[in-house]
């Protein structure tokens, strides 16, 4: 078997090995000029001087494979030159030795992106997310932003939303916000060209209310409507935004948009929401259901359908649908009060005290309260 640091050494080897030019065969210096030699390689990178830099990290490599100075200064270089594949295998030999680097992390996953590796990009992003690189602003910023286009592109609409929550996002978000607003999944230089100017118009009104610059964000939704009356996903966006700032006037703007796209799950969603709002309940739990058929697993159809039952009366099949809605999404406090308060009314205490126990948790976890344009009901909805 081979052992690790042989291991490690081919994959180092391989990796620096430029694809561009022939790799020069060097001999590994003694163990005394180690030191000197990552001197050198610090100095001539501390100096701009990449191309020698990168030729010195090789040569150390070669004597030490497993000098995670080495493959971290290297595979920043190579990224930073955009010699992203390079970068990528280099960053992926120290991940095996790093695996707690954030920053490293989410080097790979900008590298493994720019190299159309997706699924890969994706997950080591999010890991670097969990793990925090707060400290690195531009590294941070960047890891937001790729992580917004990879969450839309993969269909993941209400993460994107979340994403831009945390972000502070500026105006480079506009066309990745646009898409997700509208669900669309496309990488922002792959959108079709001919809808480009009303994504982008959904996207300023999205990054406006994220920033919460709600009047400027207004306007533009008004004008996004006047220009574009008949366009899937129009009405719904706006429905999401007047259910935030204008509760009274988001139910024309759902039962517009379901008229134009029939199976729209979420404008169903929203739309049942804004009846419950009103004890329409009979109504509510249709469309919760419509809902639910369309996309069984969606947390807020059931949540919704649980509501519209305990409004109606039926405690005991709202409950079941409330805890459909938990176990899809244990982290909504939304769902988590209901229960509380559904099983208190059935005398159920012992599943009421779990309940409680659990929501105090979630408080203590800094769960978020604030509303969503997504209709997602983890930790973007009020307990009420």
């Amino acid at each position: 078997m081979i052992s690790k640091v042989l291991l490690i050494a081919s994959l180092a080897i391989c990796a620096i090995a430029a694809p561009t030019a022939v790799a020069q065969v060097h001999t590994a210096p003694p163990s005394t000029d180690v030191s000197q030699l990552l001197q050198a390689a610090e100095k001539a990178r501390d100096e701009n001087r990449d191309e020698e830099s990168i030729r010195l990290f090789r040569r150390l490599l070669i004597a030490q494979p497993e000098s995670e100075e080495a493959l971290w200064y290297l595979g920043t270089i190579l990224y930073e030159r955009k010699h992203y594949a390079e970068a990528r295998d280099v960053l992926r030999v120290f991940m095996t030795l790093r695996s707690d680097a954030a920053a490293g992390w989410a080097l790979l996953g900008l590298s493994e992106f720019n190299t159309r590796e997706y699924p890969r990009a994706l997950d080591h992003l999010q890991r670097a997310r969990a793990m925090g690189v707060a400290d690195r602003k531009d590294l941070s910023q960047a890891m937001f932003y790729h992580l917004a286009i990879l969450l839309n592109y993969f269909e993941r609409y209400d993460e994107v939303m979340v994403i831009l929550d945390t972000a502070d996002p500026d105006d480079s978000y506009i066309t990745p916000a646009g898409l997700s607003g509208l669900r669309m999944p496309f990488l922002p230089e792959e959108s079709p060209a001919d809808l480009r100017e009303m994504v982008d118009m959904a996207g300023r009104a999205v990054v406006d209310f994220q920033a919460e610059r709600n009047d400027e964000a207004e306007t533009v939704f008004k004008k996004l409507v006047a220009n574009y009356p008949n366009e899937p996903g129009i009405h719904f966006l706006y429905g999401a935004f007047l259910a935030i700032q204008h509760p009274g006037d988001a139910v024309p703007e759902f039962e517009r948009e379901l008229e134009i796209s029939p199976a729209h799950v979420l404008a169903r969603v929203r739309l049942a929401e804004q009846l419950i709002g009103t004890q329409d309940y009979d109504r509510a739990l249709a469309l919760a259901r419509e809902a639910i058929k369309l996309e069984p697993k969606r947390a807020s159809a059931h949540l919704f359908a649980g509501e519209a039952l305990v409004g109606k009366g039926d405690l005991a099949e709202g409950i079941k649908e409330l805890e459909i809605a938990r176990d899809e999404e244990p982290d909504a406090n939304r769902t988590r009060w209901d229960l509380l308060r559904a099983y208190r009314t059935s005398g159920r205490k012992e599943d009421a005290e779990r309940e409680k126990q659990a929501i105090a948790k979630l408080l203590h976890s800094g769960a978020q309260s604030s509303p969503s344009l997504t209709g997602k009901t983890s930790k973007d909805q009020s307990a009420h």
